[in-house]
């Protein structure tokens, strides 16, 4: 695609894409239309109309997958699962969920893990002078960049929290990046060090709550990363790093809009 080429479109979005659609079963053919309709309602940027007519595109779709597999079953999730009891309805339901957590969040890491690989290039050059790094460069990343902003909870009975109570019925906001950037847990936490010692982090979740996903997410980093920053030696950030956009605030995932990168052809 260049050089230079948005890392967003060429390489972040469509690889989380792929691994998804290939798991649903979603016909090569309908996958940009598909990706383009996610894009839509998880990006943060769309008003109520268009976000509304992508969200029920994306159901209406996901509904006449689901269909299909029951006429004509393939190799993939959907089809394994129609000797379950699920309805058509909680099929359509379970791939919405599996779209909106396994695309925005992986595609999302993708541009930001490059992003600030390019932005440390001391790391950079350790990952690829070290393939033995990946597995913690990948964990180092996921705890430096917390994509996941936050989630609620209600407590449901007084809680004891670092010599504070949280009473029941209270909404408490719990902020990934927060944790992951704990001075009491990580020394130096606002740096980016791949050779970290102290792991841990929750980008994930804890406990029984964590991503179900979370591996399917790991492997995905630990192909793609390495394989981008091996196959361009000389890949550079195509614009001063104060001009990268991010994503607006109103979006639930942390993000770049667009990366442009160039590299010596």
């Amino acid at each position: 695609a260049g050089p230079t080429a948005d890392l967003v479109t060429a390489f972040a979005k469509p690889i989380p894409s792929i691994v998804i659609c290939e798991l649903l079963g979603v016909p090569y053919e309908d996958r940009d239309s598909f990706q383009e309709h996610i894009d839509t309602f998880l990006g943060g940027e769309a008003g109520d109309e268009e976000l509304f007519a992508a969200y029920t595109a994306t159901q209406d779709y996901l509904a006449e997958l689901v269909a299909a597999k029951r006429a004509n079953p393939t190799d993939d999730l959907l089809s394994d699962l129609l000797d379950s009891d699920l309805t058509d309805e909680e099929l359509k339901g379970m791939a919405l969920i599996l779209l909106s957590a396994g695309f925005d969040t992986t595609a999302n890491m993708l541009a930001l893990g490059t992003f600030a690989l390019l932005h440390n290039p001391a790391q950079l050059a350790a990952l690829r002078a070290d393939p033995a790094l990946t597995d913690r460069a990948v964990e180092e990343l996921l705890r430096y960049l917390s994509v996941a902003k936050q989630f609620m909870r209600v407590a449901l009975e007084d809680v004891e929290l670092d010599g504070h109570t949280i009473e029941a019925g209270t909404t408490v906001i719990l902020s990934y990046a927060t944790a992951n950037r704990d001075p009491e847990r990580f020394t130096d936490p606002h740096a980016l060090d791949l050779r970290r010692q102290d792991g841990g982090h929750l980008a994930f979740g804890h406990g029984i709550h964590q991503c179900l996903g979370q591996q399917l997410a790991r492997v995905e980093l630990r192909v793609a990363l390495p394989a981008l920053v091996n196959r361009f030696p000389t890949l550079r950030l195509a614009v001063p790093a104060e001009e990268v956009a991010l994503r607006p605030e109103t979006a639930d995932i942390y993000g770049v809009k667009s990366l442009p990168v160039t590299w010596d052809a």
